[in-house]
């Protein structure tokens, strides 16, 4: 088993896609393991996103991603991970199909709804960082 971390942004969470994204998880057939609606500092979003701090962007993107609840979650199955990047498709919600959460319904880069863990390494740090009691399931090779 493996474990991801997802949040949905503000923008998910302010447009009421919170229960139609989970169940394209569990129609997936990935475990919600937490899940917590929340409003993140400053703090939090930037160790959240420290790999994009020397990025022009990134004060606009703290500056989004604190303006409203987000919904954290944790999710596990057979290679959660690329399942769950499968089901939020491609970070450009314009490059992303039909059929993925992005393609489906967001229009911009900069609020594109869902944010989903990109390797057992950021899924590790970020559920840590998110849910500090859970310990995660490491994939099974």
């Amino acid at each position: 088993m493996e474990q991801t971390f997802v949040m949905i942004k503000p923008d998910g969470v302010q447009h009421g896609l919170v229960g139609t994204i989970i169940q394209r998880f569990e129609n997936k057939r990935l475990r919600l393991v937490r899940a917590e609606l929340r409003q993140l500092t400053v703090e939090q979003a930037k160790e959240h996103y420290r790999d994009l701090a020397t990025k022009p962007f990134f004060n606009d993107l703290i500056a989004f991603i604190t303006s409203g609840e987000v919904m954290a979650m944790v999710w596990e199955g057979p290679h959660a991970i690329k399942a769950a990047r499968s089901l939020i498709g491609a970070t450009n919600p314009l490059e992303s199909p039909t059929g993925t959460i992005r393609g489906d319904f967001a229009l911009e880069l900069d609020s594109n709804i869902i944010h989903g863990s990109d390797s057992l390494e950021s899924a590790e740090r970020e559920i840590q960082l998110f849910f500090p009691n859970l310990h995660p399931a490491k994939s099974v090779s």
